[in-house]
């Protein structure tokens, strides 16, 4: 689709608490963010209009910027001079975001092929049904009636295969009769993406009751995955089903010069963009109050997961429950008691607006950050697996073990670029310990860069790649990304002291030394600048040559610099608390990460 001529652009991200609003103008010839608004969101009682937090929101805008947008509740189009706007686009997780329940008919294949489609959707997904998850019929069509999904995605059979176990589904779920959890008096949006031989008999069971919509196999073969159709038509039912129940959207879509797009799958379009553009193999995160989405582009198959209880203050206790206290307490660089901690962590969760006061509680938010981030990329490498695609074929015995074989298409070493966002990234006190959160809950391997999301603006960037991508990738590189610099981590494991790998740095910054096995070093490369990397591991380490085999490449500079990560991997902290407060203590001194750490 060409570029639609626009230079003065408002983009609005509806979120369950904060509506966001970005001016985007057309500055020479690339386009910038110009200014920022923010309003609470007004879904609920006692204002249930969506519309008033956008108008809010903009409103904001209106007063920083001098520019007139609104003529009562109307928006202005187009621009002239400076008044108006070309377009308006929005995306929403409002309302609890988009919530769906999927069923295939074998929870290791179709299942699974299933719950990818509506992730990658931007869907939360609050079950996976089966005709094999060990549940009885009368347990799963009480799950589907207590869960009220606002839609569900039926798959299951290759084309030409049994019908047998998707119409089992299909029948389970015409039991149920689910009603959607907003809006009285219509039928609940319903998707089939399985055997085409079953989509007859699958009418007749639901024709009647639900809203079918029927594409094409998300599994034709076992040997293939075919998700954008069902993803397509997952997008235009929220649009038309599921936004038009909202209180308020109707009159959100009639502002809108492009359809509404579910918040997350906005951003993940925004990762696909870039990681097509740049050929190279992307990993972002979102880590928010109660939920830790995670998306990825490998060998161009792009995957999201939505660990729905990782976050950083709804969720928090969730996130110690998984993780178990020790694991927590490994990146609390001071001797802590542990009912102290258990408190603290509680604290947070009955107060979840609350922010760090002291450096303590900075230092322990941010351990528990590292551990929200680990389990959540976790989580990610074991949706990430095995058959990807409808460029990757393979065969039928593959197929069958595609979850045994845990062949995750993450690959840490392959990864090129890491973006955070969410606040605890975004806004950490300082760059550098955004950087070290990422590197060391990722354990980053080999080279690779990272960047923050400045203001949460990929969302709004989504959308309107969908009307002018140019005007969407300007603002991203420009304004969205703010790039932390590169970090360099050679993979084996050695002694403290051991010689670890040589570095020879020429350029914008000049280096030449030796770094010892267990160190970290921080070099200042500003932003835009690059650097020739010459990286000579000892035997037995890996820098992405392969062990012991030198690599030469371009690195790249940010607000953080060039991270030297000598620690191993995988990395493994003293099991002594002293000793490890006592190496944690060190790191963050030779890194300035936290002022006054006089411990």
């Amino acid at each position: 689709m060409a570029d639609r001529p626009v230079n003065v652009v408002i983009a609005t991200d509806c979120g369950s608490t904060t509506t966001k609003a970005i001016l985007i103008e057309k500055v020479g010839d690339v386009y910038r963010q110009t200014f920022r608004g923010e309003a609470p969101t007004t879904v609920e009682a006692p204002f249930e209009d969506v519309t008033k937090g956008v108008l809010n929101s903009i409103q904001e805008i209106e007063e920083l910027s001098g520019r007139k947008i609104l003529d009562g509740e109307k928006i202005i189009t187009p621009a002239n001079g400076n008044v108006g706007v070309d377009i308006y686009v929005s995306t929403s997780s409002a309302g609890g975001g988009l919530q769906m329940m999927v069923a295939g008919a074998v929870a290791a294949m179709t299942g699974e092929s299933a719950q990818r489609c509506a992730l990658g959707g931007g869907a939360i997904v609050m079950d996976v049904l089966a005709s094999n998850d060990g549940r009885a019929g009368f347990e799963k069509i009480e799950r589907i009636r207590q869960l009220r999904p606002d839609m569900m995605l039926l798959s299951g059979g290759t084309d030409g295969g049994t019908i047998s176990h998707v119409v089992e589904m299909a029948e389970y779920i015409s039991a149920a009769d689910p009603k959607p959890r907003l809006g009285i008096g219509y039928k609940l949006p319903i998707i089939f993406a399985g055997n085409k031989d079953a989509a007859k008999r699958v009418q007749e069971i639901l024709g009647e009751k639900m809203s079918l919509e029927v594409t094409d196999n998300i599994r034709p073969t076992l040997e293939r995955e075919n998700l954008m159709p069902a993803r397509h038509r997952i997008h235009d039912l929220f649009l038309h089903h599921v936004m038009q129940q909202a209180p308020g959207y109707k009159k959100l879509i009639a502002m809108c010069g492009a359809p509404i797009i579910p918040t997350p799958a906005a951003v993940g379009d925004i990762i696909e963009r870039v990681a097509k553009k740049e050929q190279i193999n992307v990993l972002g995160v979102d880590i928010g109050g109660a939920t830790t989405d995670v998306f990825s582009v490998f060998q161009k198959v792009f995957n999201r997961t939505v660990s729905a209880n990782l976050g950083m203050s709804y969720s928090i206790s969730n996130v110690l429950a998984e993780a178990g206290l020790d694991n927590i307490m490994r990146w609390v660089p001071f001797d802590i008691d542990e009912q102290d901690l258990r408190n603290r962590i509680k604290n947070k969760m009955i107060r979840p607006t609350t922010i760090p006061f002291t450096v303590d509680e900075l230092m322990i938010e941010q351990a528990i950050a590292r551990e929200a981030l680990r389990l959540a990329l976790t989580q990610h490498k074991m949706l990430a697996v095995g058959l990807k695609g409808v460029q990757q074929e393979r065969s039928i015995s593959d197929a069958f073990s595609q979850t045994a074989s845990g062949q995750s298409l993450i690959n840490m070493m392959d990864l090129h670029l890491v973006i955070g966002s969410g606040g605890i990234l975004s806004h950490a006190p300082r760059r550098v310990q955004s950087m070290v959160m990422m590197t060391d809950s990722y354990q980053l391997e080999g080279i690779t860069r990272l960047a923050v999301d400045s203001i949460f603006m990929m969302p709004h960037l989504g959308v309107l790649a969908t009307v002018n991508e140019k005007a969407a990738t300007d603002a991203f590189e420009h304004d969205c990304m703010v790039y932390l610099g590169t970090c360099i981590s050679p993979v084996g494991v050695a002694k403290d002291g051991e010689k670890c790998v040589d570095l020879k740095i020429s350029g914008d910054l000049t280096v030449n030394e030796s770094i010892p096995y267990g160190e970290l070093k921080l070099y200042k490369l500003d932003v835009g600048k690059t650097a020739k990397l010459e990286a000579t591991p000892a035997r037995g380490f890996d820098v992405g040559a392969g062990k012991g085999k030198p690599l030469t490449t371009t690195i790249h500079g940010g607000v953080g610099g060039v991270l030297v990560d000598t620690r191993g991997r995988p990395l493994v902290l003293p099991t002594d608390k002293k000793q490890r407060v006592a190496v944690l203590t060190k790191w963050a001194k030779a890194l300035d990460l936290y002022p006054e750490l006089k411990r």
